[in-house]
């Protein structure tokens, strides 16, 4: 069973049911759906097909301070060209308006960096721009200024129509593209009450990085956007930046994804570059819980192969994965708890753990030991049950065991009516009973499932 999650981004060349359902086979975990294209309906279509495919979790992008191109038509500039962009309805414009935070010999860069350009002129609420190397550029593409900290909106009109629509539909997951702070996060729940999923920050820029702690803090997920945020701060640095928010959210049980480009060649080939494998296996290493495809799975010819690819190498270096947690002072019971299972997987011959949660925290809270028994989470939320497919080493199912008697029992006798636990197994057991703290696994039980089920039926015949 593999235990890295995968995120695949759904667009025009995963739309097909058949993709979908051989991308799922291939070890998909999670969907996303980018709203810097397509529409409300286009996004509905999507949703149903996947919700008919598989119970996995689905991931909507909320652009949020993140600037795009908005153009009419596609078209490729060349070096040395001029360029005029506007704010307002131009065939090349900008999605926010910085016009007052721009100024002369300022460089914006297109496409991830692949497009530089200089600011030239100002007039008439227009941008001159110098072309200092071309591309293609067509609407959607991000745009980033680095060294630049623009007064950008939190939400767009357009964020809160689908923060609507994230609610209507029952979203596990809503992604804040460009958050830079608290306040970030804080805005965006303001606006979207009612909303029950999770929410996950993008860090993309230098503020997210400078701020992460507390943004980490305020949220459900994390996912460090290497795209953008090789364009915001020097590409260079991005590795350690990465290495170090990853070995945070570890320590606090916070899952996280690593994103973009991870086998961007495979958008038009069917294999990987030695590199783009290399990447993925140290995105592992280094303590993520899910890796993300893009424009491999969206708009790429190769999705299926994509997804196929990921899981190979996800299985061949999963098995080294090790713990990064430091020791620390008590936080709470189930980090203590977590901390003793470890422990215990470390000197018993453990087959399974089995954690019965009603919010997630004890899974994720065990699974960042990375410990090598799987880890079978079992609540009975369903949305917890599909925030949960995104941990690593996470088997999530959904029971509703909280009018049970003795629910290890119970659930117990469920697993391996699903064939998920075996006699043989050993399996140790944990579960909150008998307290109403919101953080608190205190109970752990160690059993032979066949001696746990003879020693039931033995009762039961007296």
């Amino acid at each position: 069973m593999k235990k890295t999650k995968i995120i695949c981004t759904v667009g025009p060349a995963s739309l097909a049911r058949a993709t979908l359902e051989r991308m799922i086979q291939e070890g998909m975990n999670g969907a996303r759906i980018n709203t810097a294209y397509g529409t409300l309906d286009q996004y509905a279509v999507i949703i149903e097909t996947i919700r008919e495919t598989a119970d996995i979790p689905v991931i909507v992008d909320i652009k949020g301070p993140e600037i795009r191109l908005r153009a009419t038509k596609s078209r490729f500039v060349k070096k040395d060209e001029a360029l005029e962009v506007g704010f307002d309805a131009e065939e090349i414009g900008f999605n926010h308006d910085f016009y007052d935070g721009i100024g002369v010999g300022d460089e914006i860069y297109i496409d991830n960096g692949k497009i530089r350009t200089r600011v030239t002129k100002k007039k008439d609420r227009k941008l001159h721009l110098h072309v200092l190397n071309g591309g293609q550029i067509s609407d959607g593409k991000g745009v980033n200024i680095p060294g630049k900290q623009l007064r950008l909106p939190t939400l767009l009109q357009r964020d809160l129509g689908i923060l609507d629509f994230a609610k209507k539909h029952d979203i596990e997951y809503i992604a804040l593209s460009f958050a830079r702070s608290l306040r970030d996060v804080e805005n965006l729940r303001s606006r979207s009450r009612g909303f029950k999923g999770a929410v996950m920050a993008k860090i993309e820029n230098y503020e997210g990085v400078k701020n992460f702690e507390e943004i980490s803090d305020a949220v459900e997920g994390i996912m460090i956007a290497r795209g953008d945020l090789g364009v915001e701060i020097q590409s260079e640095k991005v590795p350690l930046v990465q290495k170090s928010l990853t070995k945070i959210c570890n320590q606090k049980g916070i899952p996280v994804v690593i994103a973009t480009e991870m086998l961007e060649s495979m958008i038009h080939r069917p294999t990987p570059t030695r590199a783009e494998v290399s990447d993925v296996a140290n995105a592992i290493l280094d303590g993520t819980d899910a890796i993300m495809l893009s424009g491999e799975t969206s708009v790429g010819r190769y999705p299926i192969e994509s997804v196929s690819t990921m899981s190979r190498i996800a299985k061949e270096i999963e098995v080294e994965a090790r713990s990064h947690i430091e020791e620390s002072e008590f936080a709470n019971i189930s980090d203590t708890i977590s901390r003793s299972i470890e422990k215990i997987c470390q000197t018993m011959p453990i087959d399974k753990v089995v954690t019965l949660t009603r919010s997630g925290y004890t899974a994720r809270m065990i699974a960042r030991f990375r410990i090598e028994p799987p880890i079978i989470a079992v609540s009975p939320e369903k949305l917890v049950k599909k925030q949960l497919e995104l941990v690593f080493g996470v088997h999530p199912i959904q029971m509703d065991y909280q009018e049970e008697r003795d629910r290890i029992l119970a659930v117990a006798k469920e697993l391996r009516s699903r064939k998920l636990i075996k006699n043989k197994d050993t399996v140790l057991f944990t579960a909150a009973l008998r307290t109403t703290m919101k953080h608190a696994s205190n109970l752990i039980e160690i059993h032979d499932v066949g001696e746990l089920m003879h020693l039931t039926a033995s009762r039961t015949r007296k």
